[in-house]
């Protein structure tokens, strides 16, 4: 099968648009804030895509997802990637499509995670919110290393004031913030939701999504999150503001062998 860049944003735009839920990141990567990290690929006639994005402070992130039925194609599309794969990056992947990278790279599991979309906002009060900017930064980084220091924070989201906090005594406690957004799409992922340690179980990180998420619907349709499966708390938390499963898909590091 013969691999194939694609260039078109409003030919990703399509394909996407048919399960937004699904593909939210990748919706929201088309922005002019994401688009110049990525990396579109196809085979030939198929209809599933890949995306490698090199924009993360982390490194690069492979995402391969689809659903069920295209399962096979998917397999076949990694594949095929193997040999334009960077030596290391971290992926999402559906389909035992991880499976694909075993012979090429010593992969790590990070276990089954669950995409959940916003249908039935169910919105909560508390404490109030804060919209946090570069000048809080400082105070952000202290609390992700506190309370979150595997995080996927970039800095620059906070340029569009795409995160929402919690202070207490002037001291930054919880926070919500997005992975992507694209108005022009309307849609959004949350993401690096957080509270520390010693105030965790008093609704704080609820408040925090809520007050986001109340913000975000005025110019988003599309609201979803990626969170670990067994995180029972925070898998409980969202469901409580209205947010449902849409699929599982596996998490990996993978590294050049």
């Amino acid at each position: 099968m013969l691999l194939t860049t694609v260039h078109d944003r409003a030919d990703l735009a399509a394909t996407f648009a048919a399960d937004p839920a699904l593909h939210a990141y990748e919706l929201g990567d088309l922005d002019d804030h994401f688009w110049p990290y990525t990396t579109w690929y196809r085979l030939r006639g198929g209809h599933s895509v890949a995306l490698l994005y090199t924009g993360a402070e982390f490194g690069p992130i492979l995402l391969a997802l689809s659903r069920p039925d295209r399962a096979a194609e998917l397999r076949a599309l990694v594949t095929e990637l193997l040999p334009v794969l960077p030596r290391s990056f971290y992926a999402h992947v559906t389909g035992g499509a991880q499976d694909v990278l075993d012979n090429d790279y010593k992969v790590v599991d990070h276990g089954v995670h669950r995409k959940m979309a916003l249908e039935n906002f169910a919105p909560v009060t508390g404490e109030p919110t804060v919209t946090l900017t570069r000048a809080d930064l400082a105070d952000l980084r202290e609390l992700y290393a506190a309370a979150y220091p595997d995080n996927s924070f970039d800095a620059r989201m906070l340029d569009a004031g795409d995160y929402t906090g919690i202070r207490r005594d002037g001291r930054l406690v919880a926070v919500a913030g997005l992975h992507v957004r694209s108005t022009t799409r309307r849609i959004a992922a949350i993401g690096n939701v957080t509270t520390l340690p010693e105030v965790r179980g008093q609704g704080l990180a609820a408040v925090a999504v809520s007050a986001l998420c109340t913000r975000l619907r005025e110019t988003v349709e599309h609201i979803g999150l990626n969170v670990k499966a067994d995180n029972t708390a925070a898998v409980g938390l969202y469901e409580r503001l209205g947010f449902v499963t849409v699929s599982d898909y596996q998490e990996v590091s993978a590294t050049a062998r």
